[in-house]
């Protein structure tokens, strides 16, 4: 039967029977990361990830850029930059399963290694890199993606709007509906209401209670910052009292 659709990188992410999880493995116990590894985690073409702080959602992020053959602190596939290792061993025991014929290319842009990312690219240099120490923390995040993010494969980005303004995360965005709809597949985790509307894109809301697929605009986040913005007194005074 012939495809309707370029295959995805990464169809599904499932536990690795032949490497077991030491069942005190810090990860383990994270309620996202321990539903990904009892029921597996099926993606689309476009996967976006929300929820608080320490929910889960760069650990999964990680072990999958890890897993596809990306390093820790970002970069293409094989890039092997180190600052200070400080990644899970998660991705040590996850099987990806990949679309027959689909893209092995990809890229991991991951927020809080950036700065170390760009040495790396300064340090290793090849004749077509940009000069991104010399831009603005929010123009070299831009000048990253649309330089290393081209054509069909995975490409991963963990909390990318930490250096963008509201117009340079709608930038962000317009990039990576363009690439999806080129053929590319995304898997965005990220606070921002902004980038999680992706077109397209399978959301999924992390948080004690471990994975579930949610609709934009009923996730935590989206209603979080309505309210805000309706009514930021409200939230002041309850901060006031606290």
């Amino acid at each position: 039967m012939p495809l309707t659709g370029p295959a995805l990188p990464v169809r599904r992410v499932r536990a690795d029977a032949r490497e077991p999880v030491d069942a005190g493995a810090w990860f383990a116990r994270v309620p996202a990361v321990a539903q990904v590894l009892r029921d597996g985690w099926d993606l689309g073409a476009a996967t976006v990830l929300v929820g608080e702080n320490g929910a889960g959602k760069s650990t999964l992020v990680e072990a999958l850029a890890m897993a596809f053959g990306m390093g820790a602190e970002g970069g293409s596939t094989g890039a092997r930059g180190v600052t200070r290792a400080s990644e899970s061993a998660l991705w040590r025991h996850l099987v990806l399963e990949r679309g027959a014929g689909a893209a092995k290319r990809g890229f991991f842009l991951r927020a809080e290694t950036m700065h170390g990312f760009f040495t790396y690219l300064e340090d290793n240099p090849s004749p077509a890199d940009l000069a991104f120490h010399e831009m603005s923390h929010g123009e070299s995040f831009l000048a990253l993606a649309e330089d290393r993010m081209r054509g069909r494969g995975l490409y991963v980005l963990d909390e990318p709007e930490s250096a963008l303004s509201f117009t340079g995360s709608l930038a962000l965005l317009a990039h990576l509906r363009r690439l999806v709809a080129g053929g590319a597949q995304v898997v965005l985790s990220t606070h921002s209401p902004v980038l999680a509307a992706l077109p397209g894109a399978r959301v999924w809301e992390v948080g004690g209670w471990g994975l579930r697929e949610t609709r934009w605009e009923e996730t935590d986040l989206v209603l979080s910052w309505q309210g805000f913005l309706a009514g930021p007194e409200r939230y002041l005074r309850r901060l006031d009292a606290e």
